[in-house]
C-alpha cells in the first residue's frame, strides 16, 4: 500500500492540528495528553494560557525534554522526560485523578486503536498485542469535558481505524468529540461523524475508501492547515 503521508510527517501534522484546536479557543485551558502522538502536542502550545496536566501528578507540563534537559524526576504519564512551565505544580495521583473525575480538566487528547461512527472508542487494550492495562483512559474519556482523539488514519497493515463498530474492548461509549488524523479532521455533531477538513494529499473519494466508518461531508469542507 502506498503511504500518502510519511509517518513522521503524519504524527507532527496531527499534533500541530490539535494544538491549533486549543490555541484558537483563546482562553485558559487545562488539558491532559495521553501516550503516543498526544504527548507531542505540548511542543506546539508553549507560551499560552494552556496548562497541561499529567495523571501521574503534574500540572504545567512543558515540551518534551531534549537530551541536555533531562531530569529523571520530570516525566509525563508516558514516562517521557519533559520540561516544566513557570508555576508548575506537583501532587499525588489521588489528587490528579480527583481533578479528572471532578471534571476540572477541559479536554483530553488520547490515541486509539479504533473509533467508531457512534463516537465509541477502544484505546486501552489490543487483545492481540501487549498492553499494561487501562491506566487513566476510562477516567479521562468520562471526566474530561472534551475528548479529542489523535491517531494515524490506518493501522500498520493498512486497515481503517475509523470503523463502523469497534471490535476491541471499549474504553468509553459515545465519548469522542473530535478525531484528528493525518488525512482528515472529523467532528461528532448531532450524533453524526462529520468531515470538516481533508488533507491535500487525498481526494474525498480515496478518503471514503480508507474510512470504514460512514461520515457526512461538511458544506464548508476545508484543507487541513496547521
Amino acid at each position: 500500500m502506498t503511504t500518502l503521508v510519511p509517518d513522521s510527517e503524519a504524527r507532527v501534522r496531527i499534533a500541530r492540528r490539535i494544538a491549533r484546536e486549543f490555541l484558537e479557543q483563546n482562553r485558559k485551558l487545562v488539558i491532559n495528553l495521553g501516550v503516543g502522538i498526544p504527548t507531542m502536542v505540548t511542543n506546539y502550545i508553549q507560551g499560552r494560557d494552556i496548562f497541561i496536566q499529567a495523571e501521574n501528578g503534574m500540572l504545567g507540563v512543558g515540551r518534551l525534554a531534549g537530551e541536555d534537559e533531562i531530569d529523571r524526576q520530570l516525566i509525563n504519564a508516558g514516562r517521557q522526560p519533559v520540561t516544566e512551565t513557570p508555576g508548575c505544580s506537583y501532587f499525588d495521583s489521588a489528587a490528579s485523578f480527583g481533578m479528572i473525575r471532578g471534571r476540572h480538566v477541559d479536554a483530553t487528547v488520547i490515541g486509539a486503536f479504533e473509533v467508531d461512527q457512534e463516537g465509541n472508542i477502544a484505546n486501552w487494550i489490543n487483545p492481540n498485542g501487549k498492553q499494561l492495562g487501562v491506566g487513566g483512559a476510562m477516567d479521562l474519556v468520562t471526566g474530561a469535558k472534551q475528548v479529542i482523539v489523535g491517531m494515524q488514519h490506518l493501522t500498520r497493515d493498512g486497515t481503517a481505524k475509523l470503523v463502523k463498530r469497534c471490535s476491541m474492548p471499549i474504553t468509553g461509549f459515545a465519548e469522542v468529540d473530535i478525531v484528528v488524523t493525518e488525512l482528515g479532521v472529523f467532528y461528532f455533531t448531532d450524533a453524526r461523524l462529520v468531515l470538516q477538513e481533508i488533507a491535500p494529499e487525498v481526494s474525498l473519494e480515496t478518503l471514503t475508501v480508507l474510512t470504514e466508518a460512514q461520515f457526512v461531508v461538511s458544506r464548508n469542507l476545508k484543507t487541513i492547515t496547521v
